[in-house]
């Protein structure tokens, strides 16, 4: 089902909006956590923390659920389909699983969070924690940076399901006639 074209520009402009805001609010997360572990300032530190939460809340968890959702209705009301090229099925996946680990890793954000309100962190305070706050927000910024350039480069190749598609497609356009029902070879 392929959406009228105005609809489908307010649905890309939404879903590129919500995708580029995810990558930014990543990215500033990111020099909070850098600040918040190598800062010398405890009220400077106690602050990034708190604005993390925040962030992450009321920011990148919004943006991430509607790149989530935007990308699937471009999916399945444009020709790429959902299921149908690898780099779309291979988006979907990295998006889903960034989602998923986001709503974990705010937990520890949140936990961080609740220790720098009540009380300023020195330098070794959750370091266990505070740490892995760097690297999960660098992390998701390479991610979203490959979700970015899959978009850009749209690599070739079908999915099985998309062969099927195709030739199917093939064979109501040649009037009933047997197309090529040629599948491609099983990937290792």
């Amino acid at each position: 089902m392929a959406m009228p074209p105005a609809l489908r520009k307010i649905a890309l402009t939404a879903h590129i909006a919500s995708s580029v805001g995810w990558l930014g609010s990543v990215a500033a997360f990111l020099v909070l956590a850098v600040a918040g572990l190598t800062g010398q300032d405890a009220q400077r530190v106690r602050g990034a923390y708190l604005a993390m939460e925040l962030t992450g809340w009321y920011v990148i968890v919004p943006l991430a659920l509607a790149s989530l959702l935007t990308g699937l209705v471009q999916s399945l009301g444009t020709p790429w389909g959902l299921l149908r090229h690898y780099w779309v099925l291979a988006k979907l996946v990295l998006t889903v699983v960034a989602t998923f680990l986001l709503l974990l890793h705010m937990q520890v954000v949140d936990h961080v969070a609740g220790a720098a309100a009540r009380a300023n962190l020195s330098g070794g305070d959750l370091s266990h924690m505070r740490f892995p706050l760097v690297f999960d927000a660098a992390a998701a910024v390479a991610v979203l940076l490959t979700t970015t350039a899959l978009s850009v480069y749209k690599p070739r190749g079908l999915t099985r399901h998309g062969w099927r598609v195709r030739n199917e497609g093939r064979t109501d356009r040649a009037g009933g006639a047997t197309g090529s029902t040629a599948v491609p070879p099983a990937r290792a």
